[in-house]
């Protein structure tokens, strides 16, 4: 399983080899995991694993995450979910930003073997203190989809929104939410993660998360919400 992990993630890292000899070259990054298993009556297993690494230079900042989810019931699996992404900021001035996106989803139960985009955009920090963030970006891209059904494959263009608060509360604990929006010319997707990250000691923290993802049209026997809230350990470095 981590093997299987660590390879995309890799794969995902931005290369840091811009021409710009950037005087600001920092990294950063964050493994999260949560597992609860059951027995007697009934068996089950829960997996929810995600790790993320920024690198941020002068003007360049680049985040890889990837995010996997599974769940079996009695050894049978009831939910696989691979969710990979790759972005790239680039810095106009304090408050605007030009970003590249790529992502990749693979969910066993979505009626797709996959959905990739790709979006390019302009960002915007609408709010940018110390304890409060707020970032609007606004974009244009594809998207690329097969269904498992069929194996047919479709290709559309969309635009997207999204707009990221980050809430610092206090010393310890911090409240997120991002919403986003891919319109497309068949389909549209939009996405809600709420989250609150609570320290528990040094760089160990425990996160409470709930995600809600929509689309308007789906293959058949397939539910057009899906929802899943988490509870997972996080170690930031």
């Amino acid at each position: 399983m981590f093997k299987k992990l660590l390879i995309p993630f890799i794969l995902l890292t931005p290369i840091a080899g811009h021409a710009e000899k950037a005087s600001v070259n920092k990294w950063s990054g964050e493994a999260e995991l949560g597992y609860l298993k059951t027995s007697g009556n009934t068996d089950t297993e829960s997996l929810h694993a995600k790790g993320k690494l920024v690198n941020e230079r002068k003007r360049w900042k680049h985040t890889a995450t990837l995010e996997v989810t599974d769940k079996s019931d009695n050894g049978v699996t009831t939910a696989s979910r691979w969710y990979l992404t790759g972005k790239s900021d680039y810095k106009i001035d304090d408050l605007s930003y030009l970003f590249g996106t790529v992502s990749y989803e693979n969910d066993d139960f979505s009626g797709y073997d996959y959905q990739i985009t790709e979006v390019v955009g302009y960002g915007y920090h609408a709010i940018k203190k110390e304890d409060l963030k707020l970032d609007l970006e606004a974009g244009v891209g594809a998207r690329q989809s097969k269904l498992s059904s069929t194996g047919t494959s479709n290709s559309e263009g969309m635009i997207t929104g999204a707009a990221n608060l980050e809430w610092v509360i206090s010393k310890t604990s911090t409240f997120t939410q991002l919403l986003s929006v891919e319109a497309g010319e068949d389909n549209t997707i939009s996405r809600s993660v709420t989250a609150l990250k609570m320290q528990i000691v040094g760089n160990l923290s425990a996160k409470l998360s709930h995600s809600i993802k929509n689309s308007s049209d789906v293959p058949v026997g397939t539910e057009k919400t899906d929802t899943q809230s988490v509870v997972t350990l996080v170690y930031n470095f």
